[in-house]
């Protein structure tokens, strides 16, 4: 996969996801960082930093994005989410756009 193919999501920790960019557009707030007219550092880079966005919020959102994209191509699975993280997932869901 090429570096332009993909896309860096830097959580609050610093922990570091790279994903397939097609991934990343289910967010629209991501899509928009990363397509914006201009010159952000997100539309040049590649990269995101949610600084309010925890490590384990941020690996469950980009497992979302995949799943998301098997669902759009028809293939209905159970998306599980942990009960411990649906608040502040749902915070960040809202956040995202997703």
């Amino acid at each position: 996969m090429k570096k332009e193919d993909t896309v860096k999501l830097i959580s609050a920790e610093g922990f570091e996801f790279v994903i397939d960019k097609n991934a990343a557009m289910v967010s629209q707030t991501i899509r928009n960082m990363l397509t914006s007219p201009g010159s952000f550092s997100e539309t040049q880079h590649g990269v995101v930093r949610f600084p309010e966005i925890s490590t384990p919020i941020l690996e469950k959102i980009c497992q979302y994005f995949y799943w998301s994209l098997q669902f759009a191509s028809g293939k209905e699975t159970e998306f599980y989410i942990e009960p411990e993280l649906t608040l502040e997932l749902m915070m960040a869901a809202n956040y995202l756009h997703t």
